[in-house]
């Protein structure tokens, strides 16, 4: 019988952790090791992850926009500004809800960068991957895309990057154009991107009475979706007594449904009917608003009606992140 010939275990290349690209963990490991991801830097990678930060834009300006961009909105983009400064060649810092070909960042021809939010991340910690991405986007060669990597453990944060003060005003647009600059100009493989993404995009609007409360159209009926910064067991707590009386829609035919969780907050779901624009919910909006902080100041136990709405808002709710 012919003996078997030993095995040899191929050898990693050795290259910096931070410098190996997350890929699919069945594709080829970027490495060059010939393993595939899974069994090559990817076992570091998943030994590497930190633990899952509950509300990684906490402490940022707008930090229910960043949770509405990140989860619900499809096409937005929102100015930022750097705690230090723009480096120089830099013109501008963008912060956009997704990039052509799904990139993380983008160094444009120009100099200035986009830093795309809805990227799958690598660790546990979104805030600390973004800036990561962030940080090495402002040094990149204009003209190239920054590819996703592992974060080190002990680098900066956005809450370390980005000024504190100052408004978070994303603009929300009904398609991804403001990707080409030059459309003329675009390759084959951002026009095709662009298409399909505009393609896939659900009309969105952002209220302007209210905070991060955004307006969208699906073809059987429209939604509202409003991000809210109250500890989630007191705004249940308000939403079941508002509910229980009467007072939780947002005018005819309108119904508060449920809500998601998402990144540390939640975000209460009204349907809306077809015929509903985001125009005509800014008044109810605002008269909500209005109720909400009353019952957010109320102490008295819940009564037994409020209870079981409560457990009914509790049981259609969804988390997200």
């Amino acid at each position: 019988m012919a003996k078997k010939r030993p095995q040899t275990k191929a050898k990693r290349p050795q290259l910096d952790d931070a410098e190996v690209p997350v890929v699919g963990a069945r594709e080829p490991c970027p490495c060059g090791s010939g393993r595939r991801y899974k069994a090559c830097h990817g076992r570091t990678a998943a030994q590497a992850t930190t633990a899952l930060v509950q509300r990684p834009f906490e402490g940022l300006a707008g930090e229910c926009d960043w949770v509405a961009l990140r989860e619900l909105v499809p096409a937005a983009t929102v100015e930022l500004t750097l705690r230090d400064g723009l480096p120089e060649g830099v013109p501008s810092v963008t912060l956009a809800t997704v990039l052509p070909m799904a990139w993380p960042a983008l160094r444009r021809d120009d100099g200035s960068v986009l830093l795309g939010l809805q990227n799958d991340t690598a660790s546990g910690d979104i805030s600390r991957d973004l800036a990561d991405t962030l940080a090495r986007a402002l040094t990149a060669d204009p003209g190239t895309p920054v590819q996703g990597r592992r974060a080190p453990a002990d680098g900066p944060r956005l809450q370390d990057l980005l000024a504190p003060e100052g408004a978070f005003e994303p603009e929300v647009h009904s398609g991804f154009e403001f990707w080409v600059p030059d459309p003329e100009n675009a390759t084959p493989d951002v026009t095709a991107s662009l298409e399909r993404a505009n393609a896939a995009a659900i009309p969105t609007v952002r209220l302007q009475g209210v905070d991060a409360a955004y307006w969208c159209e699906t073809p059987d009926k429209n939604h509202l979706r409003w991000v809210m910064p109250h500890e989630e067991e007191r705004l249940l707590d308000a939403l079941a007594r508002l509910h229980a009386a009467g007072r939780s829609s947002l005018g005819e035919g309108t119904r508060l449904v449920g809500s998601f969780r998402a990144h540390g907050l939640t975000v209460p779901v009204w349907d809306l009917p077809s015929e509903v624009t985001a125009q005509d919910i800014e008044k109810p909006a605002a008269e909500f608003a209005e109720r909400l902080a009353e019952a957010l100041a109320t102490d008295a136990p819940l009564t037994h009606d409020e209870r079981r709405a409560r457990g009914g808002l509790t049981n259609r709710q969804v988390t997200l992140s």
